[in-house]
């Protein structure tokens, strides 16, 4: 799923305010170079001093001399929203990595966008290039406030009616079971927010197709490993079989043994690590895989997944 990645050092050319408590970021390359192409759904990964964050792009694919990001505040930050508004100011050179898509929009002849809060970013391209093929499409989109809707106004000016607003503190929470009831064949829904309001879609969609519902998550999903034991990785490019105990993730143990395979988030929710499987089980732990591309068992992702209980055994292309 991943394809090449790049390690760059862009320049934010402006910094803006997109909402109460959402700050904008245009980055580009020093020397005024192109930056690599994307896709509608891609993130980013952005080094927010000794942090690394993963920020969806949210501005035009066709435009290749800029990434856009837009940055939450969030009051239970572990300091990488906190310094990126606190401490980045236009002119500041920043590291960033990818892009990288676990989040494509697939073509269909109509969508349901729902956005919660700053999970508005990634549909921001999409709901341009589903406009662009001409498909019929909805966007709801509900916030704490209007203030606090990053974009929330000039979606409205540029595409009137299509875009639904639904601030809590005006009408309450988003009416999922209204809004997702009666899909229309070839309909797909493409969600990204806080992890109650995708518990809350992924029910609400229960009735529809499989494979229709896509989401993308912000923050890891839980998982119980009372039950983990331990198992064995053969790494099939490095030619070494290593036991993984059932208190280690594969990813710690690859690192005692040397290897420094290229990692992020390590909680399952950006895609960095993401690692081919030859062989085995996996019990996929991540925020990431449909259950569809988990059922293929072809990739893993090495920080939280692991063998399946009944697998003693994975080969892996490491």
């Amino acid at each position: 799923m991943n394809g090449t990645e790049h390690e760059l050092e862009l320049k934010i050319e402006e910094v803006s305010e997109a909402a109460d408590g959402v700050r904008l970021l245009r980055l580009v390359a020093p020397d005024g170079a192109e930056l690599p192409a994307w896709t509608p759904g891609s993130h980013i990964d952005l080094h927010a001093g000794d942090l690394v964050r993963q920020y969806s792009l949210c501005g035009d694919p066709d435009d290749r001399h800029s990434w856009t990001v837009a940055v939450l505040r969030e009051p239970e930050s572990r300091g990488g929203s906190s310094y990126v508004h606190d401490k980045l100011t236009a002119a500041d050179m920043v590291p960033v990595r990818g892009p990288r898509n676990h989040f494509p929009l697939e073509p269909a002849p109509r969508y349901r966008f729902v956005a919660g809060g700053i999970g508005i970013t990634p549909l921001m391209p999409m709901l341009a290039a589903a406009e662009a093929a001409g498909a019929e499409w909805t966007l709801e989109y509900g916030g704490r406030s209007r203030s606090s809707m990053a974009f929330a106004e000039d979606l409205l000016a540029r595409y009137g009616e299509r875009i639904h607003l639904h601030p809590q503190n005006e009408v309450g929470l988003l009416p999922l079971e209204q809004l997702l009831a009666a899909p229309q064949p070839g309909e797909l829904v493409y969600c990204c927010g806080p992890t109650p309001l995708l518990t809350a879609v992924e029910e609400a969609c229960q009735a529809w197709p499989a494979g229709a519902l896509h989401v993308e998550h912000f923050s890891p999903k839980e998982f119980d490993d009372t039950g983990d034991g331990a198992f064995e990785v053969e790494l099939a490019d490095s030619g070494m079989t290593l036991s993984v105990p059932a208190d280690r993730s594969i990813l710690d143990v690859v690192r005692d043994a040397g290897l420094d395979p290229l990692t992020s988030c390590e909680e399952g929710t950006c895609g960095t690590c993401e690692t081919g499987v030859l062989e085995g089980e996996v019990e996929h732990r991540d925020s990431i895989l449909t259950a569809a591309e988990q059922a293929a068992n072809d990739v893993m992702y090495i920080c939280v997944s692991r063998a399946a209980g009944t697998c003693p055994r994975l080969v892996l292309e490491l």
